[in-house]
């Protein structure tokens, strides 16, 4: 998996691509969130519209990204994930708890809602 970090008026993008699976680029990308969570950044979209395969371990990953934003008084939102993720969210029922946004805009708007 290749992930791409980037800061936009104080919203934090990630952008992965790739199979988002158990390993070390996973944890990687926590790491460099959690550096820049440092920094009081409390929202973020996570685009997933590159993600071809995601496992129980992606899963993990994703409910523990939620979980470091939420635990901040943030918030975390999923950028246009592909069919097969989001089939998955839907039997997994994890998208009750993810807000899902279909590109940039909507995820800034919902994330910028959010926080007032």
């Amino acid at each position: 998996m290749k992930y791409q970090a980037e800061l936009k008026d104080n919203l934090l993008f990630v952008r992965l691509e790739g199979d988002l699976i158990a390993g070390t680029d996973s944890q990687q990308m926590i790491e460099a969130v959690d550096e820049l969570q440092a920094g009081k950044i409390v929202l973020c979209a996570v685009d997933l519209s590159n993600v071809r395969f995601m496992d129980s371990s992606g899963m993990g990953v994703l409910v523990s990204l939620l979980t470091k934003f939420r635990n901040r008084g943030g918030e975390l939102v999923l950028i246009k994930p592909s069919d097969h993720i989001r089939k998955l969210l839907i039997v997994t029922k994890l998208n009750a708890i993810f807000t899902i946004a279909e590109n940039d805009e909507y995820a800034a708007q919902f994330l910028n809602e959010s926080i007032y």
